[in-house]
């Protein structure tokens, strides 16, 4: 398979736009990166609905998990996948269906059946990349950190001159 590139505005523009997300495959587990991820989500201003079929009923950091998508009900802007590839299709049929407008699946998660069919259905649609690693990217937080985000650098652009 080819390496996905997604332009930096693409992205910034799904994460501006979002308001609500629901996280499949959220872990009730403090140790997981699901976890990880709603938590720092949540702390950014979205608000995430925890959607896990063995947890359903239990409360995650404020909120009660559903079983699935079809349980929420409010407006879902991104569904956020955290389960493997195989697993992707009725992740991805279940987000058309409840009129989500993004199906973003986590690093390591790819599916590109489910990708194509979610895109004909209107749906934005990133694979193998991480929202909460990618909102601090763009926000400039990764650098905080020493890593280098790609953004910002201290070495002139070249400029590049058409005769």
């Amino acid at each position: 398979m080819e390496p996905l590139d997604y332009d930096n505005g693409f992205i910034r523009q799904i994460l501006r736009e979002t308001k609500t997300i629901a996280m499949v495959g959220a872990s009730t587990n403090w140790t997981r990166p699901s976890y990880f991820a709603m938590k720092y989500l949540q702390l950014k201003g979205y608000r995430v609905i925890p959607v896990n079929p063995a947890s359903a009923g239990q409360e995650l950091l404020g909120e009660t998990v559903r079983a699935s998508l079809k349980d929420i009900d409010v407006p879902i802007d991104m569904v956020d996948v955290f389960r493997a590839s195989e697993h992707v299709g009725p992740v991805a049929d279940e987000a058309i269906a409840i009129g989500a407008k993004v199906l973003w699946l986590q690093l390591g998660v790819r599916n590109d059946a489910a990708a194509v069919k979610a895109e004909a259905a209107g749906l934005k649609v990133v694979m193998d990349r991480c929202p909460k690693i990618e909102f601090g990217r763009l926000s400039g937080e990764l650098s905080w950190g020493g890593i280098n985000s790609g953004l910002i650098s201290s070495k002139r652009a070249k400029i590049v001159r058409r005769a």
